[in-house]
């Protein structure tokens, strides 16, 4: 798909701004601090109905103001498509399709496909688990959005139980206290735990499926891209071919979904057990921390505490991996997503996806510079932002379009197309 033009009204740093934009290449330059940032994030955010750098929406409005609107135009699949989007923190955020308000907030997860790679990505390979689930969520929902209404019902889920788990622990505590109408109150909440366990079995186990079934799409295009962008082999003929005409490679990198439920079923990458499967493991398990759940108040098994582990060279890349080849891995991840998107058309059908860089070729060293530059060359429409022209790779081939960026504004440069 395709960006065409972009309007800001009281965005980040922007009071209003209108921007049309090309495919190909397009660069945006200025100093740091500037508000290149803030037109790729508000891109994104259509994207995935969240940023990648805050997390939360009040840091979006610009200050002194209480709403703010984005509005994009796109082409997708060659026909056009409009997305309004009005984000009033501690209110519902409100969007328009087509010119059509929309329901429910997530039903605009899918329309809008990119991938970004930014700085803040090293954490994908260095920090908590809670990143890389957020990674594979905001995958699946852009290629399966019906998701999304999954992950919420688990996480309403998980909430009510856990509430509910502080509950059981404050009885035992203090003592069970009266019945009511009858019942036992320790009674009645444990009555009450068992139809939570069956709920969140349900939804975890679709979404722990989910999950799994994606990274092992995945595995493939992340040991290919590692080779791509990190080492001599990314200059070969061989590397260039697309996804679809990829053979069979041996990367050093690797990626594989942890689960106690799958710990469990014995399960090794690759597999794919039923959903029944899991939903009657993760049951099991739920049942058996019961006691150790109450006494510290929290649920303990199910998706919210799996992880996707990172590997190079067969040991675990946090902790192991140089910092060079942490960013490797990390933008790795990022174009393995973008070659899925290019193959799977998704819920709705698309296009291929936009490519956003956020200052990165700032952040790597010449080589995997190059080597990015060369990889992205031949993306239908990539978003590029860079404190300096100089960054820009030479191996970036084809027409470039230049942007400045300063306080408020972003200007097309006249005679920018490189």
């Amino acid at each position: 798909m395709q960006l065409t033009a972009l309007e800001l009204t009281d965005f980040r740093s922007y009071p209003r701004l209108q921007l049309p934009v090309q495919p190909g290449i397009t660069v945006m330059v200025g100093k740091n601090g500037q508000g290149k940032t803030n037109i790729v994030e508000a891109l994104w955010y259509l994207a995935t109905l969240s940023s990648h750098r805050v997390p939360h929406d009040a840091a979006l409005v610009r200050r002194g103001e209480s709403t703010a609107i984005i509005r994009a135009s796109f082409l997708r699949a060659g026909r056009p498509l409009q997305v309004d989007l009005e984000i009033t923190p501690g209110k519902s955020n409100r969007a328009r399709l087509q010119g059509r308000n929309v329901s429910r907030l997530r039903d605009l997860l899918g329309e809008v496909r990119a991938v970004l790679f930014a700085p803040e990505d090293l954490g994908l390979v260095k920090a908590d688990p809670e990143g890389r689930r957020r990674f594979l969520d905001e995958l699946l929902f852009v290629i399966a959005p019906r998701f999304a209404s999954i992950k919420a019902d688990y996480d309403r889920v998980l909430k009510q139980r856990s509430n509910l788990l502080k509950q059981m622990r404050s009885m035992r505590r203090g003592g069970a206290g009266k019945s009511v109408g009858g019942l036992d109150p320790a009674e009645s909440a444990s009555s009450t735990l068992e139809v939570w366990d069956q709920q969140l079995a349900r939804y975890g186990a679709e979404l722990l499926r989910a999950r799994l079934h994606l990274v092992n799409r995945l595995r493939p295009h992340l040991g290919y891209s590692y080779l791509r962008v990190a080492t001599d082999e990314g200059a070969e003929q061989s590397l260039s071919l697309p996804p679809d005409q990829r053979g069979e490679i041996s990367s050093p990198a690797d990626i594989a979904y942890r689960s106690t439920v799958l710990d469990e079923l014995g399960a090794v990458p690759g597999d794919l057990p039923p959903t029944a499967r899991i939903q009657e493991v993760l049951l099991k398990l739920l049942a058996a921390r019961h006691d150790e759940e109450i006494d510290r108040g929290v649920t303990l098994s199910g998706p919210h505490r799996d992880d996707m582990e990172i590997r190079l060279h067969d040991f675990p890349a946090k902790g192991y991996a140089s910092h060079g080849e942490s960013w490797s891995l990390a933008l790795a991840l990022r174009l393995a997503s973008y070659d899925l998107l290019r193959l799977e058309e998704g819920d709705l059908g698309d296009g291929e996806p936009i490519l956003i860089l956020d200052d990165v070729f700032s952040e790597l060293d010449v080589h995997r510079r190059e080597r990015l530059g060369r990889i992205i060359t031949g993306a239908f429409q990539v978003l590029i932002t860079t404190a300096n022209d100089t960054d820009i790779p030479d191996s970036l081939d084809g027409t470039i379009t230049l942007v400045d960026v300063a306080l408020g504004e972003a200007v097309p440069r006249t005679g920018g197309a490189a």
